[in-house]
């Protein structure tokens, strides 16, 4: 029997991570098309902006390929050297899609800067083609599509990396939308008001700053082994209360492993029960926890003496 639920698992974990790979495999190849095209039109349109644009997608494309390598990865079953799996690498991708996303932004912050501070000296700024408003137009299109459905299926598949590189997707749309409303200023309303371009570019960095911190922060918070959030404590509290034969509970320690939760906990039961019992009461508790947070979770019950002295 725990063969073929190994055997399950194990199948259900391949499916997950085709999956996964297929949704990013079709994202990354739409990034690599933008990428090209965004240069292209920044080239010739003569547009600084299109071009950062077009390094924006560029890194999407770089995040897209670390989450098939790490995802890959980090579905491998437990073995001699990772007892508890290596969910840990999906976590790492997360954080380092988030560290991507700080770089481009800062990027972006820093040549918008650069930009207002020359034109204040003197400098023109120079006017952006259309063939530029047009590839941003259609980079807000396809990106933001790409966020909405690698964002469900991320959440479907209970992916971190998946639901980071779709906040990566929606980055590179707000950061088009920014470009476009620079450009169509910069053609519209005369040589003036060309700055537009570089200060729809910084408030469009801010964007992306908040996103890769809000991506970031779980995911550090993870690999720190921080304690999972107080509600799916509490609720590993009830289950563990409402299972018959426990007296008391306590040291409960919780943390993540990438798309699993580890659960420690020690619990007491009659003196005068037997081992053969309260063994079946902690196995009733691994299984009714594995029920409710999934087949792979990882937890260990300690069973100690109930005593009312």
């Amino acid at each position: 029997m725990l063969r073929n639920e190994r055997i399950r698992n194990y199948m259900e974990n391949d499916r997950r991570i085709k999956q996964i790979r297929n949704v990013t495999l079709q994202g990354s190849f739409i990034n690599f098309i933008l990428t090209i095209g965004k240069i292209i039109a920044g080239l010739v349109g003569h547009s600084t902006a299109m071009i950062a644009d077009g390094i924006h997608s560029l890194s999407d494309f770089i995040t897209d390929v670390i989450v098939i390598v790490f995802i890959k990865v980090s579905g491998k079953e437990v073995d001699k050297g990772h007892h508890f799996g290596h969910g840990k690498f999906e976590t790492f991708a997360t954080m380092l899609i988030s560290f991507a996303l700080i770089i481009v932004g800062l990027g972006i912050l820093i040549t918008g800067l650069n930009k207002i501070i020359n034109s204040l000296k003197g400098e023109l700024i120079e006017q952006p083609g259309f063939i530029a408003l047009y590839a941003a137009l259609i980079s807000i299109v396809f990106k933001e599509g790409l966020f909405w459905y690698t964002k469900i299926e991320g959440k479907k598949l209970n992916s971190q990396a998946m639901i980071a590189n779709a906040w990566h997707h929606r980055s590179d749309a707000f950061s088009s939308v920014g470009t476009a409303i620079g450009i169509l200023g910069a053609i519209l309303l005369g040589e003036r008001w060309r700055i537009l371009d570089p200060i729809a570019g910084i408030i469009v960095s801010f964007f992306i700053l908040k996103v890769a911190w809000e991506i970031a922060k779980p995911s550090i918070d993870e690999l720190l082994d921080s304690s999972l959030p107080e509600t799916t404590e509490k609720e590993l509290e009830q289950i563990i209360k409402r299972t018959k034969g426990v007296e008391y509970f306590h040291n409960l320690r919780t943390r993540k492993i990438g798309e699993n939760i580890f659960v420690e906990v020690h619990i007491k039961v009659d003196k005068n029960m037997t081992v053969e019992l309260s063994h079946k009461i902690a196995t009733e508790i691994e299984i009714n926890i594995r029920k409710r947070f999934g087949e792979r979770s990882h937890v260990i019950v300690h069973v100690e003496p109930f005593r009312n002295d």
